[in-house]
């Protein structure tokens, strides 16, 4: 317990300083893009408020999601931080779309720009964006943090292609780099916060892990010695990297004394597969009414041979 209230003491400075780098890094690319008039710095500008904007969620989140559960959360406030990455990945699809209209517009008739000052102020928004990097670290294992990581990886790309405009400009004159370097950072923009929005419904809507199969783990189930069905089998997520599984296990009337066992074994099988959240109805073959033991959910019956 005291590892994972480091963790999130640890996850809380890690934003905290990423912020502050963040808002000097906002105000330095909006002054820089007005007074050089480059497009490419002003939505590296609106990249970076997104990014100010999905750390203070981060940071609110990982305050809330230590909080313990309750008679309101019964799972914990895990999901808080699935809603901040969510609310991060669709800001970002709003900013993308803003700077491919503003792109467009500057195709069509580009403006002058000072390639110098723009230069200048995307270096250290590099800079910047390398020491957030740096600081978030990475191998995270909350969607939380990782939404707020990519958020800076992004800035740290576009900052990257911001310069390469502004040299492109500088020594050739060509004008259209700063659009189209806008552009590309606009198609990151909606890559990162796409990405970002799929991880977090995925476990919103309670679709199985992507790397847990239910007829996989229903069939090592079945296989346990004693264990003659398994059904209503459910795998979810609580939170991102938390899975969850509900089952009704039916054991051979002449093994019901053994059930206890079984059931620890059953809960060894998912933990070594990384569920230790599971919830197990055992049930003897004598108590279905009908004869009819195994009705799943979608799911073919699955008896051990």
């Amino acid at each position: 317990m005291e590892s994972h209230s480091h963790h999130h003491s640890s996850s809380e400075k890690r934003l905290i300083w990423s912020l502050a780098v963040t808002l000097v890094i906002l105000l330095g690319e909006v002054i820089g893009g007005i007074l050089s008039n480059s497009l490419a710095l002003l939505s590296d500008a609106g990249h970076v408020l997104t990014d100010a904007f999905a750390l203070g969620l981060s940071l609110l989140a990982a305050i809330i999601m230590k909080r313990p559960s309750d008679y309101r959360a019964t799972y914990g406030y895990q999901r808080i931080g699935l809603l901040a990455a969510l609310i991060n990945g669709s800001s970002l699809i709003a900013i993308a779309v803003f700077i491919f209209i503003e792109t467009y517009r500057r195709l069509v008739a580009p403006p002058q720009v000072n390639s110098s000052l723009m230069l200048y102020i995307a270096t250290a928004g590099l800079l910047g964006n390398i020491l957030m990097a740096w600081i978030l670290g990475r191998g995270h294992k909350d969607l939380n943090l990782k939404s707020a990581w990519l958020h800076v990886l992004g800035d740290t790309v576009s900052s990257a292609g911001v310069i390469i405009a502004a040299l492109v400009i500088k020594f050739t004159g060509w004008v259209l780099a700063d659009p189209i370097a806008s552009g590309l950072v606009g198609v990151m923009i909606i890559a990162g916060g796409g990405r970002v929005i799929k991880e977090a419904l995925w476990v919103f809507l309670e679709l199985s892990p992507l790397d847990l199969h239910v007829e996989e783990i229903s069939s090592v189930i079945s296989g346990i010695p004693g264990v003659t069905c398994v059904h209503d089998v459910h795998i979810w997520s609580i939170g991102h990297g938390i899975p969850a599984f509900s089952g009704h296990v039916q054991v051979a009337d002449q093994k019901i004394s053994e059930a206890d066992r079984i059931r620890k074994q059953i809960e060894e099988a998912l933990a070594s597969r990384g569920i230790r959240h599971s919830v197990l109805q055992m049930e003897c073959a004598e108590c279905g009414a009908d004869g009819i033991y195994c009705q799943m959910n979608g799911f073919h019956e699955i008896h051990r041979h």
